[in-house]
């Protein structure tokens, strides 16, 4: 009976030491850097901290180099090391993502829209585009890119409804940023119109994107996907974001660059996901990096990828490199993203019916 007993004292201190173990190691986890639970509002952790950031995927080459950035920055102003874990997807993917449970702490998205959906899933704060650039951390426009030496001598965007001119643009049934393009030319033809008529007349606008539908050679998932058969040969002009054919013609790729006289400015928002960054303790350095993203290394940094500043004084110093199209118009043109949503890109809306043949 004694062993008995001796041997149950055993097991319930060999239980209660394992016990006590776990307890241990979970206490560690949760001061990882972030990896675990922490309280809403918290300060970064005193050792060093993990970043975890999801971004619209063209931004990821300017990004490769902002971070290292940062992080000699951070370390040099706090002592403390930071690391990220980074995602590039679609912008309307990554927004997704981060509503079904990507535990992203900064975001980068390609447009509004997709920051307004974050917004709504109670996940960024409404004061996230309160700051004097309204959140939008970098610019671009909508140009044309054609083949070396602009064979077909394509100068506007009303020259891609010419007969036998192959245009190429994503889908915005699947691309977010494909809405830029579209945006674009429907913008350009009520700027023709109210040229004409001293109105926007929306049925114009209509006939003219309708038009230009017409030459689609190819319409892919996005806007990359775009690009890769542009590159494969598919097409003689392709609309798409300024920032992307200087990058790659940065890289080597032989294209002309059009700017249309009349063309959209493309805005693209930044956030830290305030539910994310509270929960894992992070507000502080996440908060860092969005107000280093506008510091003058980074918008050089951006530039360097093609990215027209938001920063209005760079900017200005920077007019050969991204000349101003005579008519830059922007999304509050169209009447904001609510008015666009509804009136291009809902099941009734103009996107639609030109799709349809309506």
């Amino acid at each position: 009976m004694r062993t008995g007993i001796r041997e149950l004292s055993r097991l319930a201190l060999s239980g209660a030491a394992a016990l006590l173990c776990i307890l241990l190691l979970l206490s560690a986890c949760g001061s990882n850097g972030g990896e675990g639970e922490a309280s809403p509002g918290a300060s970064a952790p005193a050792g060093d901290v993990t970043l975890v950031l999801g971004a619209y995927s063209v931004a990821k080459d300017a990004l490769q180099e902002i971070v290292p950035a940062f992080q000699k920055h951070w370390k040099e102003s706090t002592g403390q090391s930071v690391s990220f874990q980074e995602s590039y997807e679609a912008s309307g993917t990554q927004a997704r993502s981060i509503i079904g449970g990507f535990d992203a702490d900064v975001t980068l998205l390609a447009l509004e829209g997709d920051m307004d959906k974050l917004e709504s899933a109670g996940l960024v704060s409404s004061s996230w585009n309160a700051s004097a650039n309204r959140g939008m951390i970098t610019r671009s426009i909508v140009v044309l890119g054609t083949r070396a030496g602009n064979p077909l001598g394509i100068k506007d965007f009303e020259d891609l409804t010419k007969p036998g001119v192959k245009v190429l643009y994503p889908n915005p049934k699947t691309s977010g940023g494909a809405q830029w393009d579209i945006n674009a030319i429907y913008g350009a033809g009520l700027m023709k119109s109210e040229r004409q008529t001293g109105t926007k007349d929306a049925a114009a606008a209509k006939r003219f994107l309708e038009d230009v539908h017409r030459n689609i050679e190819s319409m892919d998932k996005s806007g990359r996907a775009s690009m890769a058969a542009f590159e494969y040969g598919v097409g003689d002009v392709i609309v798409t974001y300024e920032n992307e054919l200087l990058a790659r013609i940065a890289k080597g790729v032989d294209y002309d660059i059009v700017v249309p006289p009349s063309t959209i400015l493309i805005e693209n928002p930044v956030a830290v996901i305030d539910r994310n960054a509270d929960r894992h303790g992070v507000r502080e350095v996440a908060e860092a990096f969005v107000s280093y993203l506008y510091t003058e290394e980074a918008q050089k940094l951006f530039a360097k990828h093609g990215f027209r500043p938001v920063d209005e004084t760079l900017a200005e110093g920077m007019k050969a490199q991204f000349p101003q199209p005579p008519e830059l118009f922007t999304i509050d043109y169209l009447g904001g993203w609510d008015e666009v949503r509804d009136t291009l890109y809902s099941k009734r809306g103009v996107w639609y019916q030109v799709l349809a043949g309506k």
